[in-house]
């Protein structure tokens, strides 16, 4: 039986505290293999396992910056990079 494809979107002004508490609640998720999202709208339920692809890109120019998290997976797949990401503090 095939799978009905379910997408789920959410835009809101937030600030960072807010934004810190929404990524904390996601690891947590993905940690336990179950990550829910919803708003007044909609709702998704994701269960990932194995390995998740993850994708980190940022750009910046004059009066915008931009941070985009991706996070992906598929079911029956098992495929990783051997890139090592590290994210913090410049020195």
């Amino acid at each position: 039986m095939k799978k009905i494809k379910k997408q789920f979107s959410h835009d809101s002004l937030q600030d960072a505290n807010s934004i810190k508490a929404i990524l904390k609640a996601i690891t947590t998720g993905l940690g336990k293999g179950k990550v829910v999202l919803s708003d007044d709208r909609d709702e998704i339920i994701l269960e990932p396992e194995g390995l998740l692809n993850l994708r980190v890109s940022a750009s910046q120019d004059e009066d915008r910056s931009s941070l985009t998290l991706r996070v992906s997976w598929h079911a029956d797949r098992d495929a990783s990079k051997d890139r090592k990401l590290v994210v913090g503090e410049k020195k």
